[in-house]
């Protein structure tokens, strides 16, 4: 098991000094109380962790401020992944059977789409959308300079875009024609 810098009993003081801090921050960015709560949890995981970064000369608050941007960020980004590909949770009883099949076929057409994007396009827009990554981490990643990778992201976009469009279209002509 890792050792951490800071006791269990320190930790507790930290958390229950600080979460509401941390909790304000996160709620006001996403305007969700369960993902605040979710993360208020993983800041405090992650600078437990990173503990032995931070110095003691300086304020904490900004340092845990920056976690939770940082938290926010990637948060926020993975719910935009998640929402344009259809799987996030699903109250109960909200949607019929139909309902489901058609996100089900929707999602598996996206799928199709994001695949026949060239490989580059695709490793960026999955390292961005998917995975969390910013374009800085992406771009040092796949070792190609940041406007690069904001060039192949942005083409990535537009593809998506215009497939998506002309899908529309077609879609929109057959169900013309019956």
């Amino acid at each position: 098991m890792k050792e951490y810098l800071i006791s269990e009993e320190q930790s507790r003081a930290w958390f229950e000094e600080h979460s509401p801090y941390v909790y304000g921050i996160a709620l006001m960015m996403t305007k969700s109380a369960m993902l605040a709560d979710d993360i208020t949890q993983e800041t405090f995981l992650r600078a437990y962790r990173k503990f032995h970064l931070y110095d003691p000369a300086k304020p904490l608050r900004p340092w845990l401020s920056r976690i939770t941007l940082n938290m926010v960020r990637s948060t926020l980004r993975k719910q935009r992944w998640l929402t344009f590909f259809g799987q996030l949770p699903v109250e109960a009883g909200t949607d019929s059977v139909e309902d489901l099949i058609l996100k089900s076929e929707s999602e598996h057409e996206l799928w199709q789409v994001v695949n026949r994007l060239s490989p580059k396009r695709r490793e960026v827009l999955i390292l961005v959308y998917y995975v969390g990554l910013s374009l800085q981490e992406t771009a040092s990643l796949l070792n190609i300079r940041l406007g690069t990778c904001k060039s192949r992201l942005h083409a990535a976009l537009e593809q998506l875009r215009n497939d998506d469009a002309e899908s529309y279209q077609l879609t929109s002509i057959k169900e013309g024609l019956k």
